[in-house]
């Protein structure tokens, strides 16, 4: 431990003996570093935070969503918001504009402001805008600016994307609604050649299928209807069309009472319309030919002068056999044109084969045309309705948290430091090369140091004999190296003195 601290004072005897060399380095650097410190131009920093609300204004509205598409719009404005258009805004929109001459001066100036321009996401919707410039007025006026246009370029561009969105959707529909025009139009002209001759709704198929089923239900309807009538038919055949009277009543037979009966349905059937060429009437008129002759062999008279009177279950029985003739022609013109129509779709199937296969694709055609069409009209509706919030709500809000900030001290270079440092690097240098050359000297302060050095042993060692005038020219030349070294940190006192003072004036 005694070696160490001896070699310590040896160390320090050493660059004491050299104190004016370290003296003058140490000015020398130090005079050279704070002039280079004093070049170095201040940059001030302004910065502002603007926060970025969105609503829900639309009731109902899908607020995910809403935020998602805003807040892309806000990434992408965020990343062209430095673009050379943007900066060239802020160029003509501030006081760099007195310093430009012609477009190279500006392009200069949006050369340099991409670098000092950042735009920082600190949360979702809190953004940072800084700038930095060797002028704090033009730092403040700078961020300002690009408040201004970051605010302008989103609202302009959401409404510009808005416009290219009502018009690509108004496209759309105007093209959807000309295919589905055409459809219609192509299915029109196939429903009149194929399905106008079956009544209903529905494909080729099912008009079909719902033929064949009511020309079942028909055939059903008219089985029962013929069955009712043969029944109405037996009936009258068994009824008496008269009765006998209630005194001296004429004695009537069963041949006179066919006869009756026979001449009652002729009438009936004139009543209807029929002629003697109809069916029913040939029959009936053969029928009364006979019945005529069989009444004329059965004879019979009257009694008391009193004529017989009509029957009114006959009358009844052939009224109701008149409506069961009448269902049954009715289901057997219903039959035979169901029949027609299906007979003549067939043949026209049967020529093209494709028909049914062509109907069923129009009408998938146009369902999925009409739910295409819907779609975009809901879209379009909606786009529309957050234009009309967008432009006559805030529905997006910016709100400047912090104002651009006036910067009062340069954010770089960190003078003060710097200064310190200069001064700490030209003692250290003086120090160091004070040491250098006395390691390069070969010399010894110490009796010891020599004969360790040599080997031999010292015998002994004269002392300095110091008298007055040399003791009086040490001190003065210890006074002036005092005032140097004073005066070294005087000059640093004073630099960190006006650099202060220069603060206080910028501010």
């Amino acid at each position: 431990m005694d070696g160490l601290y001896d070699e310590l004072k040896l160390m320090l005897h050493a660059i004491w003996q050299r104190r004016w060399i370290a003296l003058a380095i140490a000015w020398v650097v130090c005079l050279g570093g704070w002039l280079a410190v004093s070049q170095i131009p201040n940059s001030y920093q302004s910065t502002a935070r603007v926060l970025v609300q969105m609503r829900q204004v639309l009731p109902g509205a899908d607020a995910a969503v809403a935020q998602n598409d805003q807040a892309k719009n806000i990434d992408r404005i965020r990343q062209t918001l430095t673009s050379a258009v943007n900066l060239e805004k802020v160029v003509r929109g501030t006081s760099l504009n007195d310093t430009v001459a012609n477009d190279r001066d500006v392009a200069d100036r949006v050369a340099s402001l991409q670098n000092a321009i950042k735009l920082t996401a600190q949360q979702d919707n809190l953004f940072e805008i800084s700038a930095t410039s060797g002028n704090p007025k033009v730092a403040r006026e700078v961020v300002q600016k690009m408040i201004d246009i970051f605010v302008e370029d989103n609202l302009a561009s959401d409404r510009d994307a808005t416009v290219q969105s009502l018009r690509f959707l108004d496209q759309q529909l105007a093209q959807r609604q000309k295919q589905l025009a055409d459809a219609e139009a192509r299915r029109q002209a196939f429903q009149a050649q194929y399905m106008a001759m079956l009544p209903g709704t529905g494909s080729l198929d099912d008009r079909m299928s719902n033929a064949r089923s009511e020309l079942a239900q028909i055939d059903g309807d008219l089985a029962a209807a013929q069955s009712s009538l043969s029944a109405a038919n037996a009936q009258m055949a068994g009824t008496a069309a008269t009765l006998p009277g209630s005194a001296g009543t004429a004695m009537v037979g069963p041949a006179r009472a066919r006869l009756n009966a026979i001449e009652g349905q002729i009438a009936e059937g004139r009543s209807r319309g029929w002629t003697d060429a109809h069916p029913d009437m040939v029959a009936l008129n053969r029928q009364l030919a006979s019945a005529r002759a069989a009444a004329r062999g059965e004879g019979g008279g009257v009694s008391g002068g009193t004529a017989a009177s009509p029957n009114p279950f006959y009358l009844q029985l052939r009224a109701t056999q008149a409506d069961r003739q009448a269902r049954v022609a009715e289901l057997q013109q219903r039959k035979g044109q169901i029949e027609g129509q299906l007979n003549g779709l067939q043949a026209k199937i049967s020529a093209d084969p494709q028909a049914a296969a062509q109907q069923s694709q129009l009408d998938r055609d146009i369902a999925s045309l009409k739910s295409n069409y819907d779609e975009l009209f809901q879209d379009r509706e909606q786009v529309r309705l957050r234009s009309s919030v967008q432009t006559d709500t805030d529905a997006v809000k910016f709100s400047v948290i912090d104002p651009p900030t006036q910067p009062r001290a340069p954010t770089a270079p960190n003078r003060p430091l710097l200064l310190l440092g200069v001064l700490i690097v030209g003692i250290g240098a003086g120090v160091g090369v004070a040491f250098a050359l006395s390691r390069l000297k070969t010399s010894f302060a110490t009796a010891q140091k020599l004969e360790k050095i040599s080997g031999m042993p010292v015998l002994g060692a004269i002392g300095e004999v110091v008298t007055d005038n040399v003791r009086s020219q040490r001190k003065q030349r210890l006074k002036l190296f005092a005032g140097g070294a004073g005066a070294l940190v005087a000059a640093f006192v004073l630099l960190l003195g006006l650099e202060f003072a220069q603060r206080g004036l910028v501010a």
